[in-house]
C-alpha cells in the first residue's frame, strides 16, 4: 500500500485544522480518549489537531501538526501547516516532503492574498497536484455560481505559477459534506470529494525517472562490501552499469541486498545495500547514478527560504547538507527577494527571517546536483550556521552553474615550499582582532619593524588602509562587514602562497568570519592575536574620535556600541592591553612566532 504525503494550508478561519479533523474522525482512525474529549469539546474537530495551548486559545494553527492515517486504498501523512506570513518557515517545513497539497479557502471570500502567497510556496516547493477545498459552503447557500466563479479564478491563476493539475471540491468541513461521503445538497457537483482525490492523486515517487541513489554508509564487513542508502530516483536492477558522483567512475551492479533478503530490482523510495562488481572507491555522501548522471558542479542558481533571525549574510561561510554530505557554502547577495503575495521580483542585498528570494550558492567543493524540480533529494539543500549548528535557510536548487567544470588550477613550478626555503622562513597569517582603538594597528607595526630588521618578508593590511582602495564599496552593515574580511582573507592567503608574513589588523568583529580566514589557509599558517582591551577604555583613548561620533548617533553600526563585537573564544594569543604597554605586546606575538616555527633563529 502506497504513501500520500499532503499538506493543508489556508487563511486564518478558513478550516484547515477542522478539516483534519473531519477525515481522522470519518475514517475511524481516533481512539477511544480522543472520541471522548471531542465530545467533551461538543465534536470541537480541530481540537484533535491543534496541539500547542497557544493555538487553541487564539484558534489559529502556529506549529507544523503531523497525523497519520489510512483507508483500504492508501495510507496517509498530512501536515497542518500555519498560513499567518510569520510562520512562513513551518509551512516550509510542512510542504519540502510533501506530494499535494489541500488549499481551503472560505467560500463567502473567495481568492485572499494569503490564498495567492500559500499557492506561492506550494509551487516553489515543487508541489505540482492541489486540490482546492472551497469550504463554508453552507454559509453561501450552496450556490453553484458562487463555487464555479472561486473555481475559474484560482485556476487561472494557479496557471500562471506552474501549477497546473488543480481539483476544486465544495465542502463543509464541519458537517463532513464532501470530504469523506457526497453531500446531498449539492446535487451539480459530479468530482470526487476530497478523500477521493486523495486516494486516487499519483504519487510522485511513483513517476519514473533516471536512477539516483545517495550513499549513506559503506558496509564493510570480512567477506562482504556494500554501499547503503536511499534509492531516490529512478529504479535499479541486477546487471546494470552505474557510476559514482562525484568521479564517474563505472561499475557493475552484481547484488542488491535488504534485511528481508536479496532483491533482482529495487525503486524509488527503498532502501538498499547495493554490492558492485569492482573495488571502486566510494564514500558516505557520494551518489550512484545510472546512464544519466546528476550534474557535477561548485556552484548553482537557487531559490532560499531563510529561516533565521539573524539575517542572511552574503559572504559569510555557512554549512550546507545536501543528501548525506555536509560542505561550506557561501551565498551571493540575492539577486531579487520574492513578494509571496503577488508573485513580483524586489531588489534586496540580503534576506530576513520568512523571506524569499534568489541567489548564486558557492560551494567549497564539487557535488552532485539535480534542480529541485527534477529531484528533490539531490536538489535540495539545509544552511547551517557553523557556529551554533542551528538551521539558518534552505536552498532549492535551479539549476548548477558550471564554474567547476570550465574553471581549472593552473599549475605552477615554484611553489609555497620553494619559496619558505628562499625566504628562510615559511609564510603565515598574524590576525589582529579587537575593539577600535585596542592597538591592533599599533602592535602591528612594531612586529612587522621587528621582522623586517630580522631580514624576514612581511606585509600589513591594514582595516582603515584597505578601505581606501579594495574595499572601498563596502560600507560599515553586517553583511558589508562579513565582505571586508572574506576579501581580506583571500589576499592574504595569497600573500602567504608567496611566503610573506602577513600582519591583518583588521576588527573582524565576528567570529564566523574569523573562522572563515582561518580556513582559507592551512592549519599551522594562522595566528589569531586577539588584542583585549575593555571597551571603556578603548572609548577614553578615542585616537580618531570615532566614538564620540557613534554616541552622537553620526556613526551607525559601529562596533561596541551599536554592533557588536564577539570575543574570540580560543585565540593563539591573548594580549591585555591594561597590563601590557604596545612593545611588551609585540614581543609576546614575536616570541609566539618563534614558538610555532614560523620565524626559525
Amino acid at each position: 500500500m502506497d504513501l500520500l504525503r499532503f499538506i493543508t494550508c489556508g487563511s486564518v478561519d478558513d478550516g484547515k485544522s477542522t478539516l483534519i479533523g473531519r477525515l481522522l474522525y470519518d475514517t475511524r482512525v481516533l481512539h477511544s480518549d480522543q472520541l471522548a474529549a471531542l465530545s467533551a469539546r461538543d465534536m470541537d474537530f480541530a481540537s484533535l489537531v491543534d496541539g500547542l495551548l497557544a493555538e487553541r486559545e487564539q484558534g489559529i494553527t502556529i506549529d507544523v501538526a503531523y497525523r497519520y492515517f489510512g483507508t483500504s486504498s492508501r495510507r496517509f501523512i498530512v501536515a497542518d501547516t500555519p498560513g499567518h506570513e510569520q510562520y512562513t518557515r513551518n509551512m516550509v517545513t510542512g510542504a519540502s516532503t510533501a506530494d499535494a497539497a489541500v488549499i481551503l479557502l472560505d467560500a463567502r471570500k473567495g481568492v485572499l492574498r494569503q490564498t495567492r502567497r500559500h499557492s506561492h510556496v506550494v509551487s516553489l516547493l515543487g508541489i505540482r497536484r492541489v486540490a482546492l477545498a472551497v469550504n463554508k459552503m453552507d454559509l453561501v447557500g450552496f450556490t453553484e455560481s458562487r463555487f464555479v466563479a472561486i473555481a475559474e479564478e484560482y485556476r487561472e491563476f494557479a496557471a500562471t505559477i506552474g501549477i497546473e493539475d488543480v481539483t476544486c471540491v465544495p465542502v463543509v468541513a464541519l458537517d463532513g459534506s464532501n470530504v469523506v461521503g457526497r453531500a446531498s445538497r449539492t446535487p451539480w457537483y459530479d468530482g470526487p470529494t476530497l478523500l477521493s482525490w486523495l486516494e486516487t492523486v499519483p504519487v510522485d515517487a511513483q513517476r519514473p525517472g533516471p536512477f539516483r541513489m545517495i550513499v549513506r554508509w559503506v558496509n564493510r564487513a570480512a567477506d562482504f562490501r556494500g554501499v547503503s542508502g536511499l534509492v531516490v530516483g529512478g529504479s535499479v536492477s541486477v546487471g546494470d552499469r552505474v557510476r559514482v558522483v562525484p568521479g564517474g567512475v563505472e561499475t557493475t551492479v552484481s547484488r542488491l541486498v535488504t534485511f528481508d533478503g536479496e532483491l533482482r530490482s529495487a525503486a524509488t523510495g527503498q532502501s538498499i545495500t547495493v554490492v558492485l562488481a569492482d573495488d571502486v572507491d566510494v564514500s558516505r555522501g557520494a551518489v550512484l547514478a545510472g546512464a544519466e548522471p546528476p550534474g557535477v558542479a561548485d556552484a548553482c542558481q537557487a531559490d532560499l527560504i531563510w529561516m533565521s533571525e539573524q539575517e542572511m549574510l552574503p559572504g559569510r561561510r555557512y554549512l550546507a547538507k545536501l543528501g548525506a554530505r555536509t560542505v561550506g557554502v557561501t551565498v551571493d547577495t540575492p539577486k531579487h527577494r520574492l513578494d509571496v503575495d503577488t508573485g513580483a521580483h524586489l531588489a534586496a542585498k540580503t534576506l530576513r527571517l520568512n523571506e524569499i528570494g534568489v541567489g548564486n550558492v558557492h560551494f567549497d567543493q564539487p557535488v552532485a546536483l539535480d534542480p529541485y524540480r527534477a529531484n528533490r533529494d539531490l536538489g535540495g539543500f539545509i544552511v547551517i550556521d557553523r557556529l551554533t549548528n542551528a538551521t539558518v535557510g534552505a536552498g532549492l536548487v535551479r539549476f548548477p552553474l558550471r564554474r567547476a567544470t570550465n574553471v581549472h588550477w593552473q599549475a605552477m613550478s615554484v611553489n609555497k615550499a620553494m619559496r619558505a626555503e628562499r625566504n628562510g622562513h615559511r609564510g603565515c597569517v598574524v590576525w589582529f582582532t579587537g575593539l577600535s582603538g585596542a592597538g591592533k594597528s599599533t602592535i602591528a607595526d612594531l612586529v612587522e619593524q621587528r621582522l623586517h630588521r630580522e631580514g624576514r618578508h612581511t606585509f600589513v593590511l591594514d582595516g582603515d588602509n584597505v578601505r581606501h582602495g579594495l574595499n572601498k564599496d563596502l560600507g560599515f552593515t553586517d553583511a558589508d562587514r562579513v565582505e571586508n574580511v572574506r576579501r581580506v582573507a583571500e589576499v592574504a592567503a595569497l600573500l602567504v602562497d608567496a611566503g610573506l608574513i602577513v600582519l591583518v589588523s583588521f576588527i573582524s568583529p565576528f567570529r564566523a568570519e574569523r573562522a572563515l580566514a582561518r580556513g582559507v589557509v592551512a592549519a599551522n599558517e594562522f595566528c589569531e592575536v586577539f588584542v583585549d582591551t575593555p571597551l571603556a577604555v578603548a572609548e577614553e583613548r578615542d585616537p580618531k574620535g570615532l566614538y564620540a561620533k557613534a554616541r552622537r548617533g553620526e556613526l551607525p553600526n559601529f562596533t561596541g556600541i551599536d554592533s557588536p563585537y564577539e570575543r574570540p573564544e580560543t585565540p593563539e594569543i591573548h594580549l591585555d592591553t591594561t597590563e601590557l604597554t604596545p612593545e611588551e605586546a609585540a614581543e609576546a606575538v614575536l616570541a609566539k612566532l618563534a614558538e610555532l616555527g614560523v620565524t626559525p633563529g
